[in-house]
């Protein structure tokens, strides 16, 4: 799938969740970009410099990290964001300090 078309039903999908998408100039430290919450609502900012590809890539993994799993999408789509959902928790588990075992 052509990176603007898969931008496009990614952005069809943060419209059906209510999750506004905006364009803008960002910092280099800033990335591409990213899912935030403002004001009770959720919204990704994304670095309009960024490429086609580069877009998609921010927006599925923003929505990556909310509960899609009512909303119809193209496979390739739902490929990408399950990708980047399961990227996530596996970066979590990593992250979480072990346990100590019983002695």
């Amino acid at each position: 799938m052509r990176p603007t078309i898969m931008l496009q039903e990614l952005e069809r999908v943060a419209e059906e969740l209510s999750v506004k998408v905006t364009y803008e100039t960002l910092t280099a430290t800033v990335g591409h970009g990213g899912l935030c919450r403002v004001k009770d609502e959720y919204r990704v900012i994304i670095d309009k410099r960024a490429s086609a590809q580069e877009r998609a890539m921010t927006l599925a993994q923003s929505l990556a990290a909310l509960d899609t799993d009512g909303v119809r999408m193209h496979a390739r789509v739902r490929e990408l964001i399950d990708y980047y959902a399961r990227r996530e928790q596996q970066r979590a588990a990593r992250a979480r300090p072990a346990t100590a075992s019983p002695s």
